[in-house]
């Protein structure tokens, strides 16, 4: 069976009025994203903003020796590329595939004309900005306070809020990345939980077997 693909898979596109979905439809690309896809760089001038459907886009604060920290991840609920719509063209982050499938690219000048239009579209992007700046203020508080296992659990449940499928294809190192700790560090919490019956890891690939379970462990965050 041949899997579907419609722009308004993406919740701010299907939340438009028909009119204004219309409107910015002609302009939808759509692109395949690869785990491990660049789609913003630190610094770098935005060409685009992207409407992910099936994909995840972990947002990454990256230091100046190279390490990096997820603030925030970005699925069916958002859209990648916000400084472009509110007045800058280069962002401190990067925005980096954590899980593979696709997404609709939109051209930086028309999201900016469709957003100045103050119509629906503004209020919709407005808001979604306002929820990503509250998730990425609760991670910071997260890395800050709770525990590897507890932070672990939180980004298994984010991820998994965004997915078709109870399954993740994510290695340690690239989890270890995301958050900001060792590989060890995470190789024992993901021990801790595949021991618990929670999860199932091998080979880079995680299935999440008892979601309560993971809530249950889980901090406020």
């Amino acid at each position: 069976m041949t899997l579907q693909h419609d722009p308004r898979q993406n919740h701010l596109l299907a939340a438009l009025p028909r009119d204004e979905y219309e409107n910015l439809a002609p302009h939808l690309e759509r692109v395949d994203l690869t785990l491990g896809d660049s789609l913003v760089e630190s610094g770098k001038v935005m060409r685009h903003v992207y409407f992910p459907t099936d994909s995840i886009v972990s947002l990454l604060c990256v230091m100046e020796d190279g390490d990096s920290t997820e603030i925030a991840v970005v699925g069916a609920e958002g859209i990648v590329g916000i400084s472009l719509f509110m007045g800058g063209e280069t962002t401190p982050s990067r925005a980096i595939v954590q899980s593979a499938g696709t997404a609709y690219r939109v051209k930086g000048q028309v999201i900016k004309d469709e957003f100045y239009r103050a119509g629906p579209l503004q209020g919709l992007l407005l808001r979604y900005t306002q929820a990503l700046l509250t998730q990425m203020a609760q991670t910071a508080v997260c890395n800050r306070h709770h525990s590897l296992d507890q932070q672990l659990c939180r980004w298994l449940l984010l991820s998994l809020d965004r997915l078709p499928t109870n399954e993740l294809i994510m290695t340690q190192e690239l989890i270890a990345n995301m958050l900001g700790v060792r590989r060890e560090g995470v190789t024992e919490s993901a021990g801790k939980l595949q021991k618990a019956g929670l999860i199932s890891y091998h080979r880079g690939r995680i299935t999440v077997l008892d979601r309560l379970g993971l809530e249950a462990r889980v901090c406020e965050c």
